[in-house]
């Protein structure tokens, strides 16, 4: 895994890079715009440019974490205007900075058949209006909150069958997410059967990335409360199969952890997990 971590864009998007690196992070995600507001100034074309000459220099892959607000699910016009209106303009934030992925919970809705066939829905017609657009959708795995979508693996699958273009939607992997959906990743054998329905699920390409997160409740609680590594109810025999799954090598696994300050710890942790 390119082990690395969500990391501030305060002051401008191309100062990520510089943090991960103080972090020892190997990958970055970030948030493009404002993940709690609907509306955000335009990217200036020399913080676009730096970003991209930051991103060579690093060396290390990038992708990007959209807004909370977002419901591709939703049936209210304002809301579903919104958020497809977000979606668009945040893919096309990633194409100007050259970042492949774009991840998205995939939103909430009463009925579960309904609500997975509004976001396959929404999804077709962001793509057929950006038709040439490289940047990818990568659904992520959901704890399971309220009427949240997508806590399990077949509810991903479901809309991957669906949107007209699959090939054009992702796949990430929350560990905390999954843990306090249920899926049981208390221990290496847990995981690696959860891992090995995912890859049969998805197909190993289309899982994009990893957030690698411990979960401050326990397992089935279907709350989002995130935790430090080795500090909260998992454990870490999840993260020390993940870390040596030679399927996952290259891929991005960022953490998503409460103090930013304490990444670095986090990351020496995982990587102390890594067998020789």
């Amino acid at each position: 895994m390119k082990l690395g971590a969500h990391e501030s864009v305060a002051g401008g998007v191309s100062l990520a890079f510089q943090r991960a690196a103080a972090h020892g992070a190997r990958s970055v995600q970030i948030f493009t715009r404002s993940a709690r507001g609907w509306s955000s100034p335009p990217l200036a074309a020399d913080e676009r440019r730096a970003f991209r000459r930051a991103a060579r220099a690093a060396g290390v892959p990038a992708i990007a974490h959209g807004s909370y607000l977002v419901n591709l699910a939703s049936e209210d016009p304002l809301v579903r205007g919104r958020s497809l209106e977000a979606v668009r303009d945040e893919l096309l934030r990633c194409e100007a900075l050259g970042i492949p992925a774009l991840v998205f919970h995939p939103g909430s809705h009463p009925s579960l058949r309904r609500g997975l066939k509004l976001v396959a829905r929404a999804l077709d017609e962001v793509h057929s209006e950006l038709p040439e657009i490289f940047v990818r959708v990568c659904l992520e795995v959901t704890a399971g909150q309220g009427n949240c979508l997508g806590h399990r693996l077949e509810h991903l699958e479901e809309i991957l069958v669906r949107v007209n273009a699959p090939g054009r939607v992702g796949v990430c992997l929350d560990t905390c997410h999954l843990f306090s959906a249920g899926y049981d990743l208390s221990s290496e054998s847990g995981t690696e059967a959860v891992m090995s329905e995912a890859v049969r699920r998805f197909g190993r390409r289309r899982i994009r990335c990893f957030h690698l997160n411990d979960s401050l409740r326990p397992r089935g609680a279907r709350v989002d409360r995130h935790a430090e590594i080795g500090r909260g109810a998992m454990g870490l025999s999840a993260f020390r199969f993940l870390v040596n799954d030679p399927r996952f090598g290259d891929t991005p696994a960022v953490l998503e952890t409460p103090d930013s300050s304490r990444y670095a710890r986090g990351l020496r942790l995982l990587h102390s997990l890594i067998r020789k």
